[in-house]
């Protein structure tokens, strides 16, 4: 049962490293480019409209419940997804980035309503492959393969493609995203719950989800939770461009050492879940929230400029960042209905994508307006709020019997 359990983690690790890598490299490298060329930080927020996709996946999900019973349809749904995938980023290699940066920008589109279809597909599977007491260690090994896909794609992607450049670089990513996949293919141990909800999903069955007693408290919590993050996280590499450091320091900085430290501390979150309880862990990691922007206010307006206080800052960042995804996707798994995981899942990560592109909008204009320094502030205040929210509103509890 142990091994097991253990083939199934590393087969939903390679997964979720698979869909991450080419989005985390295309969010970090252009942002820096467009910044060395001298964009404004709004222009350069509004890249995040090509995750426009992993917003508006809702409305496919339930297409892709009401097609999936049993594991061979979920790997049908995977590997197809995750081959087109690869397809259009080999594509996007032949085009030159600054010649055709528009066409890139409608196929990276596309490639990511690929990996959208992938991702509700494997959230779905996983959901009915695990109990969800371990629902914790689960969505730990789901912000660790996204997190290890940021930091190869937004770390040792963007140290090689400053090196090697566009073309020579992504064909080779298409390659690992098509080889992330075999794990997959050959694992015959993932065992499936069977539903008892036997009637088809449609999509009548998303407007369902919003008719349960309070699940405003639900909605909220995935709006507000790490709404405190994403502006400095967006901000983060324009921020060291400012402060003069170059693209592949910028890469070991942000892409090596902070997701590293995101890795360990997802790791860390989903063991400490288990043994401190689902309440209290969020109500602990919503007070550590409050750190990062407090930390960035005090060093942009103390003006200092130490390396390794900027270090432990991205450490701050990136360590917050892997409690509050660890959290929100144990939230989010744990009151799923059953026959609708893939839609309930994707209709509440969802919530957590919406609010990260307006806040980052948001959170830009105030940069380029008031500074970092405003930027910082609006951040602090909203990590606030959520801690506020938090503490004092119960979680909401689809079955009496949750345990939180």
């Amino acid at each position: 049962m142990r091994q097991r359990t253990t083939s199934n983690l590393f087969t939903f690790f390679t997964l979720y490293i698979a869909q991450s890598i080419p989005m985390s490299f295309f969010a970090t490298a252009l942002p820096v480019l467009m910044r060395q060329g001298d964009y404004s930080l709004f222009a350069i927020a509004l890249l995040k409209l090509i995750k426009l996709p992993w917003i508006l996946k809702f409305l496919w999900s339930p297409l892709v419940d009401r097609r999936t019973e049993s594991v061979s349809d979920y790997k049908r749904w995977i590997i197809v997804s995750e081959i087109i995938y690869a397809l259009i980023i080999f594509v996007v290699a032949i085009l030159n980035v600054e010649t055709h940066f528009t066409l890139v920008i409608v196929l990276i589109l596309f490639a990511f309503i690929s990996s959208a279809t992938q991702d509700i597909a494997t959230d779905a599977m996983a959901a009915r492959s695990f109990e969800r007491r371990n629902s914790s260690l689960l969505n730990s090994i789901q912000s660790m393969g996204s997190f290890t896909g940021s930091m190869v794609g937004g770390g040792l992607l963007l140290l090689l493609f400053h090196r090697i450049g566009w073309s020579n670089l992504l064909p080779w990513l298409a390659i690992f995203v098509l080889i992330a996949l075999l794990p997959l293919v050959f694992n015959r141990d993932i065992a499936l719950h069977k539903r008892k909800n036997r009637e088809k999903v449609t999509s009548r069955d998303m407007l369902l989800f919003f008719t349960q007693k309070h699940i405003w408290r639900q909605i909220l919590f995935l709006i507000l939770f790490y709404g405190g993050l994403i502006g400095i996280l967006s901000s983060l590499s324009p921020y060291l461009v400012d402060r003069g450091y170059q693209m592949k320091e910028i890469g070991a900085m942000v892409g090596i050492f902070g997701v590293s430290t995101g890795i360990l501390s997802a790791f860390l979150t989903g063991i400490f879940i288990r043994k401190k309880g689902k309440l209290r862990s969020r109500r602990i990691i919503s007070a550590l929230i409050i750190l990062p922007a407090a930390y960035f206010l005090w060093l942009t307006q103390s003006g200092i400029g130490s390396h390794v206080l900027i270090l432990v800052g991205v450490a701050l960042v990136w360590g917050t960042y892997g409690m509050a995804s660890t959290m929100i996707n144990t939230a989010a798994m744990d009151i799923v209905r059953d026959g609708r995981e893939g839609t309930d899942f994707t209709l509440q990560i969802v919530f957590t994508h919406l609010s990260a592109m307006i806040i980052t909008l948001v959170s830009a204009r105030v940069g380029d307006m008031a500074g970092y320094s405003g930027l910082f502030t609006m951040e602090l205040l909203l990590a606030s709020f959520s801690f506020i929210f938090v503490l004092f509103t119960q979680p909401f509890r689809r079955e009496e019997k949750d345990e939180f």
